[in-house]
């Protein structure tokens, strides 16, 4: 059996952690559940030295798909036992198949739909679990349904540009490595050679290029070890929590990758927060299922700091305001909102402002990437240029003086 590490909310509405021993994530909810506790997150716990490259979850198309299908079934008032038998045998994912076999007979035992929802992390985040809970108990499953296909839509739609923006910039990328490995392995090697059974007096940058490549020839150790280093480095301190937080807060300061990450946060965090408050959730239980569906550890402590003066009775804007982490027009949008009582209106309108702002913001970036690329990679191709043509001309001479 594996072991889980689990967060969760207990009956006065704090935040509970622990570890438990289950044989599957699902059984381990269950068991969360039993203990009184509405889980936020249970994850298996593993070494920081073991690295998944694939983790098993359901693709966010096959989500987005079902919600809307089972919106519309719901709507058209056919029973939810019903309508997930039906999407079922219509699923071709089988990992989803499996997960809304499962649901079936959890509905079929007695759970609700959120309960049997929750068993299942793998295929259904936490603020999904969380807006339907309060649909079920609101009986507005139909419009929530509907809410959360529309968010996800969204939320791989501004993935989608960001991964498409980055497309040419990183092929341009690999195109500079790939010449400067042909050139260093294949190129350079057979012009040293021909130098040396000359015994020609080389310029300076022609010495400089050949001492490089002649450490990738005899050193490639060193390379790939420093690579690895690198790689083993930078996978602990993700499978860490202080090594997260301090990659996270580096990133967040970096030059306009920092501000892309910040509105790429703030979008995602307004747009949750605007679907699960129109479905009936409380905002503090909103601010914790949203702190945990963040992926950014410094704005994760950020709403857990929010939500705990929330609690104390600070209200909203103020504790916004104290950790830095929103720009001025977020706070705005959420002040007004917070005293006019439209908090979720003021949420979705800050949320498709800044999904338009990280549009532009995209499009700047990869206007200011790909020619710095091309110039580093017109550098690299020029600096080899001049090293093999002064070399060439620098030989020429010598034998003509001769």
């Amino acid at each position: 059996m594996a072991r889980f590490a689990y967060k969760a909310i207990d009956k006065s509405g704090q935040t509970v952690s622990g570890v438990l021993a289950a044989a599957t994530p699902g059984a381990a909810h269950l068991m969360v559940l039993a203990r009184g506790l509405q889980p936020l997150s249970v994850e298996e716990k593993t070494s920081v030295f073991q690295y998944e490259v694939t983790k098993k979850k359901v693709p966010r198309e096959e989500v987005m798909h079902f919600s809307r299908q089972l919106g519309v079934f719901v709507k058209a008032g056919i029973p939810i036992l019903d309508s997930l038998e039906i999407i079922e045998g219509e699923t071709t994912n089988k990992l989803f198949k499996r997960v809304l076999g499962d649901m079936v007979e959890a509905l079929a035992a007695g759970d609700t739909f959120a309960l049997a929802a929750e068993a299942h992390p793998e295929a259904f985040p936490a603020y999904f679990v969380g807006m339907l809970s309060s649909a079920e108990l609101a009986g507005n499953l139909d419009t929530v349904l509907t809410q959360l296909a529309d968010y996800m839509e969204r939320d791989a739609d501004a993935r989608g540009k960001v991964t498409a923006a980055m497309i040419y910039p990183s092929v341009v990328l690999g195109m500079s490595v790939v010449t400067f490995v042909v050139l260093g392995v294949f190129v350079m090697p057979r012009f040293k050679v021909f130098f040396q059974s000359l015994h020609a007096n080389l310029p300076l940058p022609t010495k400089l290029l050949l001492d490089v490549t002649n450490f990738i020839e005899t050193k490639w150790y060193f390379l790939f070890g420093g690579l690895f280093a690198v790689v083993v480095i930078i996978v602990v301190a993700f499978r860490s929590k202080q090594g997260r937080a301090r990659i996270d807060s580096w990133v967040l300061r970096m030059p306009v990758i920092g501000d892309l990450v910040q509105h790429v946060m703030v979008e995602r965090i307004c747009r949750i927060l605007s679907s699960m408050i129109q479905a009936g959730v409380s905002l503090p239980e909103a601010m914790t299922v949203t702190s945990e569906s963040v992926s950014n550890i410094v704005y994760k402590r950020g709403l857990d700091t929010i939500r705990d003066e929330m609690i104390e009775g600070r209200g909203l804007s103020e504790p916004v305001a104290s950790t830095d982490l929103f720009p001025s027009a977020a706070r705005q949008m959420m002040r007004v909102g917070e005293e006019t009582g439209t908090l979720d209106e003021q949420l979705t309108v800050a949320a498709s402002y800044y999904a338009r702002e990280l549009d532009s913001k995209i499009k700047r970036f990869t206007g200011l990437f790909e020619p710095a690329i091309i110039i580093v990679m017109g550098v690299v191709v020029g600096f080899v240029a001049i090293a093999l043509i002064s070399a060439m001309y620098g030989i020429y001479r010598q034998v003509k003086v001769t």
